[in-house]
């Protein structure tokens, strides 16, 4: 499969760079208007023009959710955001409401438009419909098996795009409509205001018996009976290919820089190795190690398959291997460098190094001091600046993290 794309998240600026440096041909972001994340991952249209520049000198694309339901008043401002979209060079608007694609394809015509996943596109009719809309490309449906996805390319304009996700969290409701929260907190999760309410540990009660809890299922924790696993399609990806597949996202706008660049870095590995040699079965363990790497809930591997393949069994807590260190900032003389704390460092630690194109190499914490040169034997306060020994090959932008087996 020619040049496929891989599409990484970024909530900020920083988590935009990081997708950039560890391998993402694409990125997508939110804006100042209807996009489905809290505003807090919201891109200001200063920040668009900042993001758009760099990711072009950089020879990658940027793309901007615009995938909320908008009311009749949202709809009139909406013509003025795309073309502002398009006067800052963004390459696509990813939508999901039909009067939007029309309001947006009537102010600027010259603004790419991807269907999102929202819009629940599950067949190769809609599919098609969408592009005779003037739809470049679709986000396809999280239901769709790989079967599926394979008939609905052999019937579609060869010219359509196809996109799908590969990795991250999954809502429990179709495509992602949801009133759970909404009912229960009065945030909608279709407004990009979930309090993921599909998340939290249920009980039973007996009418009879109000203020006694049963659970379940017998466990210490509770359970999280609505709670879905995360995907994680990393050993089938090629699979996904072969069916029609040629752009593959990541979820995880709201995700840390150190999310972003763990799964992107192994997701561009595996991409990388599709026109090679297949991958072998010890190639595949060692990237996945690195997706263990990050918090994640229980993997599986979606509806690609039509009954969901779990890689474990759903246990409703979060699970990671590692907890990030730090993030280099500096390289310094003599094979020193300065980082940025996220989590506390002893002299005596054994971390492992985050760098693009590598699977991780080990180093030793020592010689720890404040950038005034005082020595320190640990750094504790987040976001301190601090600097250690490091070999050579250590760059800025690189990251340190710990096995919590340690």
């Amino acid at each position: 499969m020619p040049n496929p794309e891989l599409l990484c998240p970024a909530g900020d600026m920083e988590c935009l760079r990081t997708a950039m440096r560890f391998g993402a041909d694409a990125v997508y972001v939110g804006g100042p208007q209807l996009q489905l994340r809290s505003q807090n991952a919201g891109f200001s249209m200063e920040d668009l023009a900042v993001a758009t520049k760099e990711a072009h000198a950089l020879g990658h694309r940027l793309y901007v959710t615009v995938n909320a339901f908008p009311t009749n008043a949202e709809l009139e401002a909406l013509g003025d955001y795309a073309q502002g979209l398009f006067a800052l060079g963004v390459d696509a608007a990813i939508v999901a409401d039909l009067g939007a694609v029309a309001v947006m394809r009537r102010a600027a015509p010259g603004l790419a438009i991807h269907i999102s996943t929202q819009a629940n596109c599950l067949n190769w009719a809609a599919a098609t419909a969408w592009y005779e809309l003037g739809a470049s490309r679709v986000v396809l449906g999280r239901e769709m098996t790989l079967t599926q996805i394979g008939e609905l390319r052999a019937k579609t304009p060869a010219a359509l795009e196809l996109e799908a996700f590969v990795h991250g969290a999954m809502c429990m409701a179709w495509s992602g409509r949801c009133m759970i929260s909404a009912y229960l907190t009065g945030r909608s999760a279709n407004r990009g205001a979930c309090t993921q309410s599909c998340r939290w540990r249920y009980h039973l009660v007996e009418e009879k018996r109000p203020g006694e809890f049963f659970p379940v299922e017998e466990d210490d924790r509770g359970t999280t009976i609505l709670s879905s696993h995360d995907l994680n399609c990393l050993d089938f990806i090629d699979q996904i290919a072969d069916a029609g597949v040629t752009s593959f996202k990541i979820e995880g706008r709201m995700k840390s820089p150190y999310y972003v660049a763990t799964v992107t870095n192994a997701y561009r590995q595996r991409l990388d190795g599709l026109n090679g040699a297949p991958a072998t079965a010890e190639a595949l363990a060692l990237l996945q190690r690195e997706l263990n790497a990050v918090s994640h809930r229980s993997y599986a591997s979606g509806f690609y398959f039509g009954e969901m393949k779990r890689h474990a069994p759903d246990d409703g807590v979060y699970h990671q291997d590692c907890v990030f260190v730090g993030v280099v900032k500096e390289r310094l003389e003599g094979r020193r460098v300065r980082v940025e704390l996220r989590n506390r460092i002893r002299r005596g630690d054994v971390l492992e190094v985050l760098s693009p194109g590598s699977l991780g190499y080990t180093l030793v914490a020592e010689n720890l001091a404040t950038p005034d040169g005082s020595c320190v034997e640990q750094v504790v306060e987040p976001m301190t600046l601090f600097d250690m020994d490091a070999p050579d090959g250590l760059e800025r932008g690189d990251m340190l993290r710990k096995r919590l087996s340690q």
